[in-house]
């Protein structure tokens, strides 16, 4: 029986590799040099030969061997017109190759396929998702971006930049680090297209259920149509605005920002430590299967 790979660990160590090699201000990662490079050293009877740019719609990116399994090609999609977006899809192919080429000979990611929804069995696109955003932004680098400083969508745009991901990839890697529970909200017309909570806050119940229910924003959001005038991008607010389940007594920091040519606005909810916790349930549904449905990471479906 073949072990299963953690998708982290096996892009931490290309990542400490790189470090060793190229120095840590090596980014942005060259994906497509590192994984025509890497896999020729490492995996020489079965490497990855070429990489290549079609455009088909409703296509992300695809792996797939030849029928001796000795070469492997990665399609990626280069109509999406954003350059963060085609790296990000090459390192996704490149983590199905990393971690699951043992499985099966052909790996083809489409819009509606991206993850499984099946929570019993290994989510081998969720993996592969890990596997990039770990090779692209590691967590030991970020954290010395970030550290000691406020957030805000600048810095978060700081680190897009560095790491030539897009905003919303570089905001779903924050959160995960976010030294207090936080929520990473995309919307459009007023409604929330997808909710992300990090572990904090989705213990303490702090999360829209978006794959169940149509949740319109709050009127007082900053991302409302009604507050389309203004041009304040962030407020306090009062947490239970946005979750009623909050104590009338907690403050919540809400930043917004346009999602630019993609048409959606980001909201970032960043909440208190909850003093009180609700107990739950090993049968409750992770809302972070919503998020999987609509992103890769960071890639909106309907950009």
């Amino acid at each position: 029986m073949t072990k299963h790979k953690r998708p982290m660990a096996v892009a931490n160590q290309i990542s400490e590799m790189l470090n060793q090699v190229l120095g840590i201000n090596r980014y942005p990662v060259d994906v497509q040099q590192l994984a025509l490079e890497y896999t020729h050293q490492r995996f020489p009877d079965s490497p990855i030969t070429k990489i290549q740019g079609e455009r088909i719609d409703g296509f992300e990116g695809m792996l797939k061997a030849n029928k001796s399994k000795t070469k492997w090609l990665i399609v990626y999609n280069d109509g999406n017109g954003s350059e963060g977006r085609q790296r990000f899809t090459v390192a996704h192919e490149l983590g199905h190759y990393m971690v699951h080429r043992e499985l099966q000979n052909e790996f083809a990611c489409l819009d509606d396929e991206i993850s499984t929804g099946e929570r019993s069995k290994r989510d081998i696109e969720a993996e592969a998702d890990q596997f990039a955003s770990t090779l692209l932004m590691p967590y030991d680098d970020f954290r010395r971006q970030v550290n000691g400083q406020p957030i805000s969508f600048d810095l978060i745009g700081h680190c897009a930049d560095r790491y030539g991901v897009s905003l919303t990839a570089a905001a779903l890697r924050w959160i995960d680090i976010a030294p207090e529970r936080a929520i990473l909200i995309a919307s459009r017309d007023d409604h929330m297209l997808w909710a992300k909570s990090n572990e904090d806050a989705f213990k303490s119940r702090a999360y829209f259920a978006t794959r169940k229910n149509v949740i319109e924003l709050p009127r007082t959001a900053l991302a409302h149509s009604t507050n389309a005038e203004t041009t304040v991008s962030q407020q306090d607010v009062r947490a239970n605005t946005w979750l009623a389940n909050e104590p009338g007594y907690v403050r919540a920091q809400e930043l917004v920002k346009s999602a630019g040519q993609y048409d959606y606005k980001l909201t970032l909810l960043l909440l208190p430590q909850a003093e009180w916790r609700r107990p739950t349930h090993e049968d409750d549904e992770a809302e972070e299967d919503t998020f999987d449905r609509f992103t890769r990471n960071g890639q909106p479906l309907n950009r």
